[in-house]
């Protein structure tokens, strides 16, 4: 998707500089349009250092959290932002934060803000990231932005790093049976076969069934391979589609507890992310932007889209929120009360933290389900290729005590 480099002003009267991400230069104008600011200018962007520092792999939420803090602790010492972009330049570790901090004290020097200057590395700074830091610049409190954003970090890591520790385990069994379950199908099985074969032994329907398993398999190995990749192919090709990634996307929120746990992190972002944009003073329809492409779910993103069009109708924003049943009827009674009272930031602060202990039971729960299956399922593979493969032995034993071989 090309970048297009914009001037335009905001509603104070304020020109903003900045790059954007859309599929044409119409679709980037409409995008500016629609949170609330006038387009002066507009042009593809240069691939210059800025952007190619932005197609590298985003930085670790550890470096950023570390960035921001010790960011925020330096200006509200005093030290002015060149000073402050050296010594975090020299602080810290990650190579390739350390040479997007280098490009964003050039282009400070060189007379940018630093809210332009982070945008042009959209692989490492996000949209809300930026779109803080311009709110900041405008407000006069870099240094509290800063320490928000460390704290809004340090959720997202926290809540990934569980999700992530809950799948090691699972893992870890699933891929050992895999494992196991290839070793006996190509190398234990087939001699197993051989043997049978040979002394012609009378094998019950599981045994031939079991080995003539093993035998295809070995015969075309090729096939599980291609088909697996064929498959993984297929699906990221059709996840690129909009109504590919929208039908997907419906489907993770049905799968059965895991479905629940997607809904959950969806929702538990959704709230945290937006109490931190509202918290900090940005537009709603912005904030509304940021939030749909955060949201990491299609389905969820559509209606956050759709609230953000009945905002900027005058509606309230709790009443599109209600519609498509995505949204617990909690989550939407307390945004409600949170817009009468003049408390959005802190009733959505609530909800995120409601969720994040939701989401601590559900992984929980998922994993003391997950486990147990596993386990069966293992013992049922070995229970069924133990009895597959002793019958016939029992079979060969009992032929042998009567003098048959």
């Amino acid at each position: 998707m090309p970048n297009f480099a914009y001037t335009a002003v905001d509603y104070t009267g304020k020109q903003l500089r900045g790059r954007l991400k859309a599929e044409s230069l119409h679709v980037a104008e409409q995008q500016l349009r629609e949170q609330g600011l006038h387009v002066q200018q507009m042009s593809p962007a240069a691939a210059g250092i800025g952007a190619r520092l932005g197609g590298l792999k985003r930085v670790k939420l550890r470096e950023l959290v570390i960035f921001s803090r010790q960011f925020a602790t330096m200006i509200n010492a005093g030290m002015n932002l060149m000073k402050c972009l050296d010594v975090l330049r020299g602080q810290t570790g990650d190579e390739r934060l350390r040479e997007t901090i280098d490009a964003v004290r050039q282009d400070v020097q060189a007379g940018q803000s630093l809210t332009d200057a982070l945008s042009r590395h959209p692989g490492v700074f996000s949209p809300l990231y930026v779109n803080m830091i311009r709110a900041a610049e405008a407000g006069g409190i870099l240094d509290q932005i800063l320490n928000r954003l460390a704290a809004y970090l340090e959720k997202e890591m926290e809540t990934s790093t569980k999700v992530k520790s809950a799948m090691v385990y699972p893992t870890i069994v699933l891929l050992f049976a895999v494992g196991m379950t290839g070793v006996l199908v190509f190398f234990i099985l087939p001699k197993f076969r051989a043997i049978f074969e040979d002394l012609n032994v009378d094998m019950p329907i599981t045994t031939k069934l079991l080995l003539n398993s093993s035998h295809y398999a070995v015969k075309y190995f090729y096939v599980p391979p291609i088909v697996l990749v064929g498959t993984i192919v297929g699906y990221k090709a059709y996840a690129k589609t909009p109504q590919g990634r929208y039908q997907l996307d419906s489907l993770k929120l049905k799968i059965p507890i895991l479905g629940d746990l997607i809904r959950k992190v969806a929702i538990s972002r959704f709230t945290r992310t937006f109490s931190t944009l509202v918290r900090s003073g940005i537009p709603t329809p912005a904030a509304l932007d940021i939030v749909a492409a955060t949201a990491g779910n299609k389905v969820v993103e559509d209606v956050i889209l759709q609230a953000k069009k009945n905002v900027m109708q005058g509606e309230k924003l709790s009443t599109p929120l209600m519609i498509g049943g995505v949204f617990p009827d909690m989550v939407t009674q307390m945004i409600a009360v949170g817009e009468e009272t003049g408390r959005l930031d802190e009733m959505l602060s609530k909800v995120s933290d409601f969720y994040e202990t939701e989401i601590d039971a559900a992984i929980k729960g998922m994993t003391s389900i997950i486990e147990p299956v596993l386990i069966v399922v293992m013992g049922g593979i070995v229970g069924f290729v133990a009895v597959s493969v002793i019958s016939p032995i029992y079979s060969l034993v009992g032929q042998a005590g009567k003098g048959n071989l």
